[in-house]
């Protein structure tokens, strides 16, 4: 299946070559907006109803903040995607795939095709915030840190017992270190503001770690 990609701005899933991106064709029939900016890209272009599929990068925000929504009965051609990646770290090989209510199913097997063709594991998900993995984990994160301010364990002992009691190959505090505070209260934050469920309000330590990125970009600036 071949398509044309439309970049727009930095991309979480792309930062850097991949067979996917690689593989694209100017004159392919199907559509991909990489980039931040991809739901404001789409938003001016003129649409292709006939093209197989189109897809949307993702961040936390809903297919439907880009598409419209129609009382539940919206989808198209078009389809959302986020290749998961945890913070800093190198994007991982799972793509979810966001579909609609009405989502045609010949688009949803095309772009599922396309990105399958290209290496990647593809799970396929409703139009929600945040879609499978960080709806699952984030609430798991915070809850991690919460009972790390309230002294159940150390941060070590925690991340022991996580490892061995569950077989997680990291723990969760020593994964949030390695792969940006700031960002999980990014993520947790944007989730909040859209689900207004208690599990996804950023954690103390999450706060604490964006005020400190935050004052160093500022003293950067000053300084420059």
């Amino acid at each position: 299946m071949s398509y044309h990609i439309v970049y727009a701005g930095t991309s979480r899933s792309f930062p850097s070559a991949h067979a996917f991106t690689s593989a694209a064709q100017e004159s392919g029939p199907s559509l991909v907006y990489i980039g931040e900016g991809s739901g404001a890209a789409f938003a001016v272009a003129t649409r292709n109803e006939d093209a197989p599929f189109i897809a949307i990068e993702l961040g936390s925000e809903c297919l439907g903040v880009h598409t419209g929504e129609d009382r539940g009965l919206e989808g198209s051609n078009v389809v959302g995607f986020a290749r998961f990646r945890l913070g800093t770290a190198a994007p991982s090989s799972l793509v979810e795939l966001v579909r609609q209510p009405h989502t045609h199913p010949a688009a949803l097997l095309a772009a599922r095709a396309a990105f399958e063709a290209a290496g990647f594991k593809v799970a396929v998900c409703a139009d929600f915030p945040g879609r499978i993995v960080d709806r699952l984990v984030r609430p798991y994160y915070n809850a991690a840190l919460r009972r790390l301010d309230e002294g159940l364990a150390s941060a070590q002992d925690m991340d022991t017992t996580l490892r061995l009691g569950l077989g997680y190959p990291e723990g969760p505090i020593t994964l949030l270190e390695r792969t940006g505070l700031a960002e999980h209260h990014d993520i947790t934050l944007s989730l909040f503001e859209q689900l207004r469920e208690e599990a996804y309000a950023p954690a103390r330590r999450a706060l604490v770690a964006a005020l400190r990125r935050q004052i160093a970009s500022s003293t950067t600036k000053e300084t420059s």
